[in-house]
């Protein structure tokens, strides 16, 4: 027991008295907290002025909502300061005028970057968001395996037979609900679909093995199965089982689902009535993802290898350094492989034993199957995609000769990979002035669907629409490249200027390469000290904070600040607009004194 003597406790017993005293004082001169019913109204994103975040009031409790984002619960952290009651990590810090009004907030993401958002409504915004039943089915397929499917229909009585929409995946379906639906697809959403969700052969819940880029078989051989017969026998099921179905499906998705909805169009169902390969991986040697025409791309067939199979469902990681150190000290891919198993996965075998072009990478090429249009297709990509802006194009030019009927349709616009499924007005810190990506949506992808799917509306397009960054408008051509357009060449002079003037040649020998003529530049590269392809540290491919999706717009003059090691070509200022649309071709007559090397070639402006 703790004595105390009496005089002492008056002490402590004033001190208490002052302290209170002093407390109320600084308490009245306080302002008041803000009352919840200040922070209801609308705010807009500075990097993204076309879609605002609305902040409502119901029950004592805040709530966000937009038209891309479900409705959520905010709890309340501080007086200004609130965080998404589903993920505490994501915080909602209000900002105030001297007189106390709210006058806007910055959202500050788990990595702690931030966006800051201006009010311009004391009135919260209402959206029409319709409910889904939701149901999870087994679909079987011809060999017996049987594969998972989410199944979202529309709630309450509908007074005609709907579509099916389709996407096919090898990422999971599970999150798939009415309100994932609502955000992703809300031009679709309002269109009414029935949209279904499958977990590819092998992955996630369903039955079987996956194969990565699984070949195309002989679909006269009733035995063998791949993603088109897979496909082939879902739709078989869906259009039997799904109750008030219209008899029509719609096949799309983006990146490994566009490559899914490809082959959906390859020897189709009939119920199968148009597709939309969007991002699709065509050919991974030639192009997309793996190699770019036998140039490894190291780091990310390592990451893409280990996050796809080196478990049945998603297991992408993060390195614990740069990935350029990491893949510069093991000294090779194979070292690097090693070290993690990925030398043990198919693909990381087909990596080691097949760099070059031969069967193991044609059999898995699409593009040599597609010979006819047996369905519309609408082919997407991005300018600016860093894994898959070969496979769209590659796609549309093999279809091309057969379109006999004008069902091929490209849309290319000023993208990364697989960005027009949000909605922005810029990448990186190149802006566009407007959202293309709801703008795709709105013009070209949901009344695409609409005419073949609904029998409404027009078909949106003649042939091909791409939006042309710098004038910032979309163009529509009736042929891609525009038949309107001319090639032109570009020609490297010894000098270091870039021009469509041929240089003059040197003590030329008959037939002799044009690397003999003296028009040339050399330079040393050091195995030892390579140059990054973007600014370091180099994050694992799909970790938190990774820099992997706006790459191709960073600043090259940064990146390559004092090195020596490359050879550059410049044109002079130019005086007027030049306008390049078609491909991007580079003939490059090299030598080296090394073993082996590897050349990209960058068009910068």
């Amino acid at each position: 027991m703790t004595s105390i003597s009496i005089r002492a406790l008056a002490r402590i017993l004033l001190l208490v008295a002052v302290n209170t005293i002093v407390a109320s004082a600084q308490s009245s001169n306080a302002p008041a907290a803000p009352k919840l019913a200040s922070f209801e109204g609308q705010y807009l994103y500075d990097d993204s002025p076309f879609n605002p975040l609305s902040i409502s009031l119901a029950d004592e409790k805040l709530f966000a909502e937009s038209a891309r984002s479900p409705r959520a619960a905010l709890a309340q952290q501080s007086p200004d300061t609130f965080s998404l009651a589903a993920n505490s990590a994501v915080l909602f810090k209000f900002q105030f005028a001297p007189d106390g009004a709210v006058t806007g907030l910055l959202r500050i993401a788990a990595d702690k970057s931030s966006r800051h958002a201006k009010k311009i409504s004391n009135d919260p915004q209402t959206f029409s968001k319709p409910e889904f039943l939701r149901a999870e089915v087994m679909i079987p397929v011809r060999d017996g395996i049987k594969l998972h499917a989410v199944i979202l229909t529309p709630k309450g009585p509908v007074d005609h037979p709907l579509p099916i929409l389709l996407e096919r995946t090898p990422y999971g379906v599970d999150e798939y609900s009415s309100d994932g639906i609502n955000s992703r697809y809300p031009e679709l959403v309002r269109d009414h679909y029935i949209f279904v969700f499958e977990d590819i052969r092998g992955r996630y819940k369903s039955e079987g093995t996956f194969v990565m880029s699984r070949a195309e078989v002989d679909h006269a051989n009733p035995k063998l199965v791949d993603e088109s017969t897979d496909t082939y026998d879902t739709v078989a099921w869906l259009v039997k089982n799904i109750p008030n179905n219209n008899g029509r499906v719609g096949v799309f998705g983006i990146s490994y689902p566009g490559f899914l909805a490809q082959a959906a169009g390859i020897d189709p169902h009939p119920a199968v009535r148009a597709i939309s390969p969007q991002a699709p991986m065509i050919d991974v040697w030639m192009g997309d993802d793996f190699f770019h025409n036998g140039a490894f791309r190291q780091s990310y067939g390592y990451d893409y290898t280990m996050g796809m199979e080196s478990s049945k469902e998603n297991a992408f990681g993060k390195l614990d350094e740069d990935a350029y150190d990491y893949f510069l000290k093991a000294g090779s891919f194979a070292a690097a492989a090693k070290q993690s198993g990925v030398d043990k996965m198919p693909t990381g075998i087909g990596f080691l034993q097949n760099p070059q072009y031969d069967d193991f990478w044609r059999s898995r090429g699409v593009e040599w199957h597609l010979n006819k249009v047996a369905v519309p297709t609408l082919l997407v990509g991005g300018f600016w995609d860093q894994e898959d802006m070969y496979g769209p194009q590659e796609a549309y030019e093999a279809l091309e000769p057969h379109d006999t009927n004008h069902q091929n349709f490209l849309v290319i616009g000023p993208w990364n990979h697989g960005q027009w499924g949000s909605t922005s007005n810029h990448l990186g810190e190149i802006y566009f002035g407007e959202p293309t990506t709801d703008e795709f949506r709105a013009r070209y992808e949901a009344p695409f669907f609409n005419f073949y799917l609904h029998d409404q509306g027009t078909v949106p397009l003649q042939d091909t629409a791409t939006f042309e960054s710098g004038s910032n408008k979309w163009k529509e051509y009736s042929h891609w490249p525009p038949p309107e357009s001319q090639p032109s060449n570009l020609y490297l002079a010894a000098d270091g200027s870039l021009s469509h003037e041929r240089p003059a040649t040197v003590g030329v020998k008959k037939d002799a390469a044009p690397a003999s003529t003296g028009n040339f530049a050399e330079y040393v590269s050091d195995p030892a000290n390579p140059i990054p392809y973007r600014h370091r540290p180099i994050q694992a491919t799909y970790s938190d904070g990774s820099q992997w999706y706006t790459w191709m717009v960073e600043d090259q003059r940064t990146l390559l600040a004092g090195r020596k090691d490359y050879a550059s070509w410049s044109t002079g200022a130019l005086d007027h607009d030049v306008t390049i649309a078609g491909n991007v071709l580079a003939d490059i007559f090299a030598s080296t004194s090394g073993t082996d090397s590897d050349w990209v070639v960058k068009l910068i402006d």
